[in-house]
């Protein structure tokens, strides 16, 4: 069995499932829910047509598409073939796990990013192991891979999308209740997330985290990419404060895992953030979950509290955008986490626990 697995590149690891199938499932939601998001967000503020018009409607005009739309649509079966390209899967079982990933998000409801997790990466083994082991590849491997996926996933996923959704709602329940606590919880935990090499924002989008739990999210996931940013400038420069501050505070991990104590002061810096923007700022995230677990990562993060902002106003639970609103999203993003960060980093370094080169990338 052994080297039958290793023959088909199936390694049953918590890297392969946890690191790399997780963080490749992020990206398919970014490429296509995120940006769906952000388009419609920037034709309906900017009254770009291309990004506001439907650019389909059906013959009875009951359905209508923007380019956002079709994107956003799009994200169970890129959800799939992102997590099937992370395992390395052959040609034809990426394109089977089209369908299983469309199938699964629908069956998953709001919680379906977590069941396109789970069912993608058993069919996608599972079609693995039986590719190329016949003469009618083209057959079989297909049809394996997609009942397996479309048949587990309508057993399971609607479990597992009601199961996350659950906890999604009950981490959010209990930050309306305790706001000061859950608000550190949150915001220390996601940050963590982030800079780790898994996926806060799949996490985020799997217990489909808005509301208050959401900001605390984005609050805490700043603080990692800004307070590693501002920290490491004398390191790194311009560039590292470019590639941490909007890109990834994961680049630090090496320099974690040599010295695990230059993670104190961005995460204290979080611990700080969280409960400033729920009892303080009250700053939602209600745009798209996945959003609460970007940060400042092409300012997605921020892009994502504004489109909740105007999701609120639609509704009518919001009136319109304050100067407080503002001010709230930029110190809880920018100008704390860069602040806080700093000055507990010049007392690691002090006390002698970060030592010139560090947090050199």
């Amino acid at each position: 069995m052994k080297n039958f697995l290793k023959k088909k590149n199936i390694e049953i690891s918590a890297k392969r499932y946890g690191i790399d199938a997780l963080g490749a499932m992020a990206q398919g939601l970014f490429c296509t829910l995120l940006i769906g998001t952000i388009l419609n967000t920037l034709g309906s503020q900017f009254h770009i047509g291309l990004f506001s018009n439907p650019i389909f409607l059906s013959a009875d005009g009951s359905v209508s598409y923007t380019i956002g739309g079709f994107a956003s649509a799009m994200v169970g079966p890129a959800m799939a073939t992102a997590i099937g390209y992370a395992l390395q899967a052959p040609p034809l079982v990426l394109f089977s796990l089209i369908p299983v990933g469309f199938a699964t998000n629908m069956m998953g409801g709001a919680g379906g990013p977590l069941a396109v997790f789970i069912v993608a990466i058993i069919a996608a083994e599972f079609g693995k192991a039986v590719s190329k082991e016949t003469r009618i590849d083209i057959l079989v491997t297909p049809i394996v891979t997609i009942l397996v996926g479309v048949l587990l996933a309508a057993v399971i996923a609607k479990p597992i999308g009601t199961a996350a959704s659950s906890i999604g709602k009950l981490i959010m329940w209990a930050t309306d209740l305790q706001p000061l606590l859950m608000g550190i919880i949150v915001s220390v935990v996601m940050g963590m997330a982030l800079t780790l090499p898994i996926s806060s924002a799949a996490i985020c989008a799997a217990l489909g985290l808005t509301g208050l739990a959401g900001g605390a999210a984005v609050a805490g996931c700043c603080a990692q990419m800004v307070g590693f940013a501002v920290m490491s400038y004398y390191e790194n420069g311009i560039g590292g404060l470019v590639s941490q501050g909007i890109g990834t505070s994961m680049l630090q991990m090496p320099n974690i895992v040599r010295n695990p104590k230059i993670w104190i002061a961005p995460t204290l810096a979080s611990a700080i953030t969280g409960p400033i923007a729920t009892c303080i700022f009250q700053m939602t995230m209600n745009g798209t979950p996945v959003s609460a677990g970007m940060g400042t990562c092409g300012f997605v993060g921020q892009i994502g509290v504004y489109t909740g902002w105007l999701n609120d106003i639609a509704a009518g639970t919001k009136t319109g955008i304050t100067p407080f609103d503002w001010i709230g999203l930029i110190l809880i993003c920018f100008i704390l986490p860069a602040i806080l960060s700093t000055i507990f980093c010049k007392i690691e370094r002090n006390l002698g626990w970060i030592k010139e080169g560090d947090l050199k990338l």
